[in-house]
Order: structure tokens, then sequence, then C-alpha cells
């Protein structure tokens, strides 16, 4: 079944635009890329290190600081919850002398 002109003329817009689109993603990334790579290799690179070297040795600092924070994020919930179980334990406490005081038990 032949396509109709319509139909054919669509799908060289689509590529076209599709194509376009692509170019224009590839350049803003790589732009982004360069930029990217300047910066590191001006600001965050120790002598003799790489732009990759460096961009390895960051990330793996980035992964410490998140283990240290989730931790210690963990280590504070652990705390306050031991809080809460004792004021909880407190107020119930608290609970039964007011009652017993009152005569209600």
């Amino acid at each position: 079944m032949a396509k109709s002109k319509l139909v054919k003329a669509n799908e060289k817009i689509a590529e076209k635009v599709v194509g376009g689109y692509q170019k224009i993603e590839e350049g803003a990334v790589g732009g982004f890329n360069k930029i990217a790579d300047k910066f590191v290799d001006y600001y965050l690179t120790k002598e003799g290190e790489t732009v990759e070297e460096a961009r390895e040795r960051l990330t793996g600092q980035e992964k410490e600081r998140k283990e240290a924070s989730q931790a210690e994020s963990e280590k504070r919930s652990a705390q306050q919850q031991g809080i809460i179980g004792a004021n909880r334990q407190s107020a119930q406490n608290a609970t039964l002398e007011a009652r017993r005081k009152a005569g209600l038990e």
C-alpha cells in the first residue's frame, strides 16, 4: 500500500525536527561538559592530577560525605526515638500517679 504524500511529508518533517533537536542537545551538553572540565581543571585539580582523576576523587569524597551524613541522621533518629520513648513512659507514670492521688486506682 502506497503512503500518501502527506504521510511522507510528515515523516520528513519529523526526521528534520528530531535531527535538529539532537544537534542542539549535543551542542548544549558538549558545551556544558567543556565548561565543567575547565572549572574542574582550574579550581579543583591538585598538582599533577588530571581532570578525570579530580572528578573521581571528588565523586569519592561526595560519597563519603553522604554516607557520613546518613549515619549521623540515623544516629540522631535513634536518639530521638529514645527520648520519645522516655517521655512517653514518664507521661504514663505521671498519669498513673495522678490517678492514684485522685483515688481512681
